[in-house]
């Protein structure tokens, strides 16, 4: 069972950048898919960016396609989200999640996912 901590969160300006992190401990990291999803107040949780067990497939959410870049590092247990050109529209408590799978394809519900973590806030201001 894997434990997962984000971290990077905080207050930005519109067009600015954030790298959030995602610490995972407790299990085999890489037999892990992972993903970020994002909650706005009053909004349902939505799929943002996922990445697949080894980090050769990736998948974006529309509104994260050429601004935002999941990335992994199975040595140090991590997964990474590079936030560029934030917009406000952007702001949200960002959770990352996982999934442990034999397969390569990364996940894109978050009804796939069954280890959640604790949610880091983004805050883009004008």
């Amino acid at each position: 069972q894997v434990q997962l901590v984000e971290s990077g969160g905080g207050l930005v300006q519109a067009g600015g950048s954030l790298r959030l992190s995602c610490a995972a401990s407790g299990g085999t990291f890489s037999r892990y898919g992972m993903g970020w999803f994002r909650q706005a107040p009053g909004k349902e949780r939505e799929f943002v960016a996922a990445i697949s067990r080894s980090g050769g497939s990736t998948y974006y959410a529309d509104s994260a396609k050429g601004r935002f870049t999941i990335s992994r590092d199975n040595a140090k247990n991590t997964v990474l989200l590079q936030m560029n050109s934030l917009k406000l529209e952007d702001t949200a408590v960002y959770s990352c999640a996982g999934r442990m799978t034999y397969g390569s394809a990364p996940f894109t519900s978050r009804y796939d996912y069954n280890y959640w973590g604790q949610g880091t806030q983004v805050t883009v201001s004008s």
